[in-house]
C-alpha cells in the first residue's frame, strides 16, 4: 500500500479526526557523510553495518515478544524517482514482490507465510512514499527452517522478483482498485493545492500511486526498469530486530545479501527539493462531498534541514519540542472556551514531503462557515506568541511534560517491542534519525532541560512566522449556505492580525491541588482470595466495592484499570435516554472538584496518570492507565469522577458547538452515509435509537438531566468491581484502595441492566443506497439473528470469519482482480440476549459488485458444502496459536478476559484451555457452523455512486 501524509494534519489531527489514511513515513535524507562525523553514538544494542557492495544493516536482538524477529527491507527508492511513463509503478513493484520471485512462485509467499501463523495485512505488509519502500515481515524464530524463509524472503524482494507478464497484468486490477480507494473529495481538493503547497516541485507530481492513465497502460518493461535501476545494494538496507542472537542474524543478511553487486553505471539517486517563493501562496478548495472543513497555515524554511550531529543539535531538538507544547496548550484552551474559534486546532514544526524541506503549521478543523475565524484565532495565537513570547509557567510545565515522556521511555526501556526498534532504525537509514539508545537521551534531557531558557523558546518564533514562503490552505464543503471566501479575503486577515491590538497570554492559578477541599474517611479490606492458577487477588472492601489485581512484568511502566457496575441507560426511561444520549459524551468536558478542563489538564503535567469514566448500555464503569509512580494519581481521579464531577453549563455549549461543527458534513462522505443509514435501517422500530445526531436530537438533549443521571449511576461503589493489571505493588494498591475506593459511598442498591426487549428485523433483506460521484460501490453482507451464546460456536463463527476472509482474498483479488482489500467476520454476543452475525465487506468497482457479490457467497457456499480446505484450518489455528502466546506476555488482554468472566458471570478458566480449544478446531466444525448460521436471516446493503 502507498502512505502518503495528508499535508497540513498532523498525526494528532488525524487521529481526532478518526480520518482512515495511512501513517505518515518520514522521508529519507541521502546525506550518509553529515551521519558519520555526528558525535552523537550509537545505541550499544545495535549493530550497525555496512556491507561491501554498500547495503546497509541493523541487527539488536530483543526477546519481546518471544521467539519472534521483526525483519525489514529498506529500500531508499519511491514514487520521485519514477519517469513519466512510470508514474505510479514504485508502489506497483512494491505489490509485484508477493507475486512470485525466484524462491516463492506466483502466491506461494503468502501461502507459506500464512501456513506458519504470519497474517496478511494484519502482520505482514508493506508501504510505498514519495523517498522509500519499507517491507514488513514478522517472523517466528521458534524454528531454524522459518527464520532461514524469512531472509530468502527478503532476498528475493530486493533482487529476486519475478514479474511476469501474466502476474502484472494480474496485479493491475488489484493496484486500481486501490486507486479507486483513493478517489473522492480530498484526492480531488489535494490535486488543487498541491502544485502551490509542493510549488514548483516534483513533489506535485509524484504521488505514489500514480495515474490511471500509467497504471493501465504502462508496458512490462517500464516497471522492470524501476526495479532494475532502484532495487540495488548501494540503495537498500536490512533490519532485523528480535529473540535470536546477534551473530545469528549478522551470518544470515551477509550469506543473503552480501553475494549481489550494483551495475558500474547506476543511475543517481537524486535528492528532490521545494524552491522558495516570497509571495504567500492561497488556494482554497471546495467540493460537494467534503465532510469537514479544515485550516491551514505553512511557514516553510527558506534554507535546506540539517540532520542532528551534536548535542547542540539535540538540545535544539528539545527546545522545539518545549515549543511545541506551549502554543499547543494555548489552542487546546481556545478550544475549550464556551464558543470555540474551532473544533480542533495544533502547530508543529517538522517535515514535509520534500526530503530536506522542513516546515512550521499551524491547522485547525472549523465549522463549515467558521474557516476565516479559525485562521484568524491561530494566526492570532501565532502573532501573540511572537510579540510577546511565552511565560516562565509554561516552560515550567512544558519541561515537566518533556521529561516524564522521556522517563517513561526510559522505564520502559527493557519491555519495549522489537518492532518498535525496527522502526527507529528504518527511519536512521532513511533520515539519518539519531539512534543513540533512550538511555542516552534521558540523561541529556535531565542535563539539558533545567538550562533551556525562554529566551531559547522565544527565539524559535522569528524563524518559524515569516511572511515569504507561507501557504495557507482552505478545504470544505461546497454547498448552498457556505459563504464564497475569496484569497483577498484570507489575505485580509493575515494582515488585519499583523496589525491587531494584543495583549500577552495570562496564566491562571490552580488552587491546592487535585484532592483540594477533601477529607476521606478511608475504609478498610474486609476479605482477600488468591487464585494461584491465574495468579490475580481478589478484595472486598467495607463498603461493598470488590478489587480484582494482577501483578505483570510484561512492562515496567504500565498499570491498566477498568471498572464497571450493571446498569447503564438499561436503567434510563425513555424519554431520560432520549434527552441525556448525547450528553453523555460531554459530561467529562466540564472536569472535576471545581477545576475545568483547562485547569485538570495543567495540574495533571507530566503525569503518567489518566481515568475516563462511560455509562453505556448495560453498565456504567471507567478505564484508565498509570505509571507506578503516579498510580495514587488514578485512584484520586477515580474518587473525583465518582464524587465530584462539575456541573457546567458552558463547557456543554462548548462541547456542542463543536460536536455539531464536526458533524454537520459528515454525511457527504459516502462511506459515513453508507454506515449511518443500515445503521438506522437495521433500526428502525427501536425507540431508544438516536444514531447520528439530528438538530432535533439536539434540541432535545437536557444536559443537567445528564449530569444528574450520571450522579445517580456512579452513587453506589458497593456494585463495583474494579480490576488493576501490570507491575503494581500489592500493599500500595490495597492502601490507595482503602483511601479512595473504600471512602466512595455506598447505597449497597445491588442493581442490574435490563432487557428493553427490542429485537431488530432479522428476516432475509436487502438495502440499496446511492451516494457519490465517483466509481466507487460497497458491499455488506451479514448473517445475523437471536440464538443461545455458546462459547464455542462463538469461537467457531470467529474462526470461520477468519477462513473465510482467506478464501476472499484469493478469489476476489488475487484472481478476479477486483478489490483492493476484503474480509469477514464472526462471532456472538452474549448480553443482554444471545446473538450471532457473519459479515463479509468489501469496496469495489459498480460493473464488477454482482459479479464479487455472488462470488463472495459462492466461497461461503463451498465452505457449507464442503468444509474448509485443511491447509486454511491449519493456517488459521497456527495464527491463532502465535497470538494467543503473544497475548499472555499482555495487560490489557489480562484486563479484558478478567474482567469479561466477571461480567459475564462464567468462572475464568485456566488459559492452557485457550491452546486445547485450538488445537481441537476442526474443518467439520467450521462446516457445521456455517451450516448453522450462514443460510438464513441475511441482510445485503451495497452503494453505488449517484450516476448508477
Amino acid at each position: 500500500m502507498y502512505k502518503i501524509f495528508q499535508a497540513g494534519l498532523s498525526l494528532l489531527l488525524i487521529s481526532i479526526l478518526f480520518i482512515g489514511c495511512d501513517a505518515y513515513k518520514k522521508p529519507a535524507k541521502n546525506t550518509k557523510k553529515e551521519v558519520t562525523i555526528s558525535s552523537i553514538p550509537i545505541d550499544p544494542n545495535v549493530k550497525k553495518g555496512v556491507l561491501s557492495n554498500g547495503m546497509t544493516y541493523y541487527i539488536q536482538k530483543n526477546a519481546k515478544p518471544e521467539q519472534k524477529v521483526e525483519l525489514r527491507l529498506v529500500v531508499n527508492a519511491g514514487s520521485i524517482l519514477e519517469d513519466e511513463k512510470q508514474l505510479g509503478l514504485a508502489h506497483f513493484m512494491e505489490h509485484m514482490n508477493f507475486n512470485g520471485s525466484k524462491n516463492f512462485k506466483k502466491n506461494e509467499l503468502v501461502d507459506y507465510l500464512q501456513s506458519i501463523g504470519v497474517k496478511f495485512g494484519a502482520h505482514l505488509n508493506a508501504y510505498t512514499s514519495f523517498d522509500e519502500t519499507v517491507y514488513i515481515l514478522p517472523i517466528p524464530s521458534d524454528d531454524p527452517e522459518k527464520l532461514e524463509k524469512g531472509f530468502l524472503i527478503l532476498e528475493d524482494w530486493a533482487f529476486n522478483a519475478s514479474l511476469t507478464e501474466e502476474e502484472i497484468d494480474k496485479e493491475r486490477g488489484v493496484v486500481l482498485e486501490e486507486y479507486r480507494l483513493g478517489l473522492g473529495a480530498d484526492k480531488r481538493m489535494l490535486s488543487n493545492y498541491l502544485p502551490k503547497l509542493m510549488y514548483n516541485s516534483r513533489y506535485a507530481e509524484r504521488l505514489p500511486i500514480g495515474t490511471k492513465e500509467v497504471l493501465e497502460n504502462f508496458t512490462y518493461e517500464d516497471l522492470r526498469r524501476f526495479y532494475k535501476d532502484w532495487y540495488r545494494p548501494d540503495l537498500m538496507a536490512v533490519v532485523a530486530v528480535g529473540d535470536v542472537d546477534v551473530a545469528v542474524l549478522e551470518e544470515k543478511i551477509k550469506s543473503h545479501f552480501g553475494k549481489y553487486t550494483s551495475e558500474q553505471n547506476k543511475k543517481e539517486r537524486k535528492v528532490y527539493n521545494t524552491p522558495n517563493h516570497k509571495e504567500t501562496f492561497v488556494s482554497i478548495e471546495k467540493d460537494p462531498e467534503a465532510s469537514r472543513s479544515v485550516v491551514q497555515v505553512y511557514y516553510k524554511d527558506p534554507e535546506l534541514s540539517k540532520l542532528i550531529v551534536d548535542e547542540q543539535g539535540y538540545k535544539n531538538r528539545l527546545i522545539n519540542s518545549l515549543f511545541s507544547d506551549m502554543l499547543n496548550n494555548r489552542l487546546d484552551e481556545l478550544r475549550n472556551e464556551e464558543n470555540p474559534p474551532y473544533v480542533f486546532a495544533g502547530s508543529r514544526y517538522g517535515r514535509t514531503w520534500a526530503r530536506n524541506n522542513k516546515v512550521y503549521q499551524s491547522y485547525a478543523l472549523s465549522s463549515e462557515i467558521g474557516q476565516i475565524e479559525a485562521l484568524k484565532a491561530i494566526t492570532t495565537e501565532n502573532e501573540r506568541a511572537l510579540r510577546f513570547g511565552f511565560l516562565e509557567s509554561e516552560l515550567d510545565r512544558a519541561k515537566v511534560s518533556v521529561l516524564n515522556r522521556y522517563e517513561r521511555a526510559f522505564k520502559e526501556r527493557n519491555k519495549n517491542e522489537s518492532r518498535s526498534f525496527a522502526s527507529e532504525y528504518v527511519r536512521n537509514y532513511l533520515n539519518g534519525e539519531i539512534i543513540p539508545g533512550i538511555a542516552w537521551e534521558f540523561e541529556m534531557a535531565k542535563k539539558m532541560l533545567p538550562s533551556i531558557t525562554l529566551e531559547n523558546c522565544n527565539a524559535l518564533l522569528p524563524k518559524y512566522i515569516h511572511d515569504e514562503n507561507r501557504v495557507v490552505v482552505l478545504t470544505g464543503p461546497e454547498k448552498e449556505g457556505v459563504p464564497e471566501i475569496t484569497e483577498q479575503d484570507v489575505l485580509n486577515v493575515l494582515a488585519d492580525v499583523k496589525k491587531m491590538e494584543l495583549t500577552p497570554y495570562e496564566d491562571g492559578a490552580l488552587g491546592a491541588g487535585l484532592m483540594q477541599g477533601l477529607e476521606l474517611e478511608k475504609g478498610e479490606v474486609l476479605s482477600e482470595v488468591y487464585d494461584s492458577i491465574n495468579e490475580i487477588t481478589r478484595i472486598e472492601l467495607s463498603n461493598g466495592a470488590k478489587i480484582t489485581f494482577k501483578k505483570t512484568d510484561f512492562k515496567d511502566n504500565q498499570i491498566l484499570f477498568s471498572a464497571y457496575s450493571y446498569g447503564g441507560t438499561s436503567l434510563y426511561n425513555e424519554e431520560e435516554f432520549i434527552k441525556t444520549d448525547i450528553a453523555n459524551g460531554a459530561l467529562t468536558e466540564a472536569g472535576v472538584n471545581g477545576f475545568s478542563k483547562t485547569e485538570l489538564k495543567k495540574i495533571l503535567t507530566g503525569k503518567g496518570a489518566s481515568v475516563n469514566p462511560v455509562i453505556s448500555t448495560l453498565s456504567e464503569g471507567m478505564h484508565g492507565t498509570a505509571t507506578p509512580k503516579d498510580f495514587e494519581t488514578m485512584f484520586q481521579l477515580i474518587h473525583l469522577y465518582f464524587t465530584k464531577l462539575n456541573h457546567d453549563p458552558k463547557a456543554f455549549s462548548s462541547y456542542e458547538s463543536k460536536m455539531k461543527a464536526y458533524l454537520k458534513n459528515a454525511l457527504s462522505n459516502p462511506r459515513t452515509y453508507f454506515n449511518v443509514e443500515i445503521n438506522k435501517f437495521l433500526n428502525k422500530g427501536n425507540p431508544r435509537y438516536i444514531g447520528f445526531p439530528t438538530d432535533e436530537n439536539w434540541a432535545a438533549t437536557d444536559y443537567t438531566l445528564a449530569h444528574k443521571k450520571y450522579q445517580e449511576r456512579f452513587a453506589d461503589a458497593s456494585d463495583f468491581n474494579f480490576y488493576f493489571v501490570g507491575n503494581l505493588d500489592a500493599s500500595v494498591l490495597k492502601e490507595y484502595a482503602e483511601k479512595y475506593i473504600g471512602s466512595l459511598p455506598s447505597t449497597k442498591s445491588n442493581e442490574r441492566y435490563k432487557d428493553d426487549g427490542y429485537r431488530p428485523d432479522y428476516a432475509t433483506i436487502e438495502k440499496h443506497l446511492k451516494k457519490g460521484t465517483e466509481p466507487k460501490s460497497l458491499v455488506k453482507i451479514q448473517f445475523r439473528g437471536e440464538t443461545t451464546y455458546d462459547a464455542n460456536e462463538a469461537y467457531y463463527l470467529k474462526s470461520l470469519g477468519e477462513i473465510l476472509t482467506i478464501k476472499l482474498i484469493e478469489k476476489l483479488r488475487e484472481e478476479e482482480g477486483g478489490v483492493y482489500g476484503v474480509g469477514a467476520r464472526g462471532g456472538m454476543s452474549r448480553n443482554p440476549y444471545g446473538s450471532y452475525y457473519l459479515s463479509i465487506s468489501f469496496p469495489c468497482g459498480p460493473e464488477k459488485l454482482e459479479m464479487l457479490k455472488e462470488k463472495s457467497l459462492a466461497e461461503l457456499q463451498k465452505i457449507i458444502e464442503e468444509g474448509p480446505e485443511e491447509k486454511d484450518v491449519l493456517k488459521i489455528k497456527e495464527t491463532q496459536l502465535l497470538e494467543h502466546k503473544e497475548n499472555l506476555k499482555k495487560n490489557r488482554f489480562w484486563l479484558e478476559r478478567i474482567k469479561n468472566a466477571d461480567f459475564n458471570e462464567k468462572p475464568l478458566e485456566d488459559v492452557s484451555n485457550k491452546v486445547e480449544k485450538i488445537n481441537k478446531l476442526t474443518a467439520k466444525d467450521i462446516q457445521d457452523i456455517a451450516k448453522k448460521y450462514a443460510v438464513k436471516n441475511r441482510f445485503v446493503a451495497t452503494l453505488n455512486p449517484e450516476s448508477e
